[in-house]
């Protein structure tokens, strides 16, 4: 039986229209760098400000991330974080905050170990909202879109500044929540600022009534939300610069979480509109 869809990214959408405001969603590995600090971390975003989460799981060969969040990945797993303990942590922060979207970034092999359909099914029963597969194509998605749309989760697409008209008609179809739009090839990190504009492929994914796009890669500082914003997208994502915070204060985490909250708050007072 198919499960009722929540549509937190719709209301978060509506909501930050009505405010003349963008959105600005952080990124942080599940567990990174322990279960309990990864819990204190996550709950500071919320506090921060963030419209919404995206979330990794711990993954041995994260092929779309860069070195600081491939330390991320590393520094979880050296403490044995797993699927079932990063579902535990969501968990907990849905119970924290009932209405922030939570997404999950992730990749085919960690939903092929624990089942394609139990894991979709636990990640609805845990409150997850959306679900990114990194390594897994468009012309490859049927069975993620199905199971879910089946569990009321949206799948989430890439589309990439050079994609043809036909991938970006795809990924408006095939996408639900929101699109993931990279300012630039390569991987994550803050090393390679994002380009911009990116105004030509929001347009036209526009036009293809695609869910609202959200920019990532190379999202740092508060200007860079801004040219976000400016060539169109609704938002923006940050994940490395989020995570070189956790790195720079493993042993202190009053420091991080302070830090992490004030990092957030800037970021998300450059989504006004």
């Amino acid at each position: 039986m198919s499960q009722v869809k929540t549509d937190r990214y719709g209301k978060m959408f509506a909501a930050l229209k009505e405010q003349h405001q963008g959105a600005f969603v952080p990124f942080v590995t599940i567990g990174d760098p322990g279960k309990a600090q990864s819990i204190e971390i996550i709950k500071s975003l919320i506090d921060g400000g963030a419209d919404g989460l995206e979330l990794g799981i711990p993954f041995s060969d994260p092929i779309a991330d860069g070195p600081v969040i491939q330390q991320a990945n590393i520094r979880a797993l050296d403490v044995h974080i797993n699927t079932q303990d990063c579902f535990d942590i969501i968990k907990e922060i849905r119970q924290y905050n009932a209405d922030i979207p939570i997404g999950l970034l992730l990749y085919s092999n960690l939903i092929f170990k624990r089942g394609l359909e139990k894991f979709y099914t636990d990640a609805k029963a845990v409150g997850v909202d959306s679900i990114l597969v990194a390594d897994v194509p468009l012309h490859e998605s049927k069975m993620f879109r199905k199971a879910a749309m089946a569990n009321g989760i949206d799948p989430i697409f890439i589309a990439t500044p050079n994609a043809s008209d036909d991938t970006l008609r795809e990924c408006a179809s095939y996408g639900r929540g929101y699109t993931y739009l990279l300012s630039r090839a390569g991987v994550t990190g803050t090393d390679t600022k994002a380009q911009m504009p990116a105004t030509h492929v929001v347009t036209r994914l526009q036009e293809y009534h695609s869910a609202p796009a959200l920019l990532g890669f190379g999202i740092s500082t508060p200007d860079d939300v801004k040219a976000a914003l400016k060539a169109g997208a609704a938002g923006a994502i940050s994940g490395s610069a989020v995570v070189k915070i956790i790195e720079a204060n493993l042993n202190d985490l009053d420091a991080m979480t302070s830090q992490l909250k004030t990092f957030v708050s800037e970021m998300k007072a450059a989504t006004a509109l």
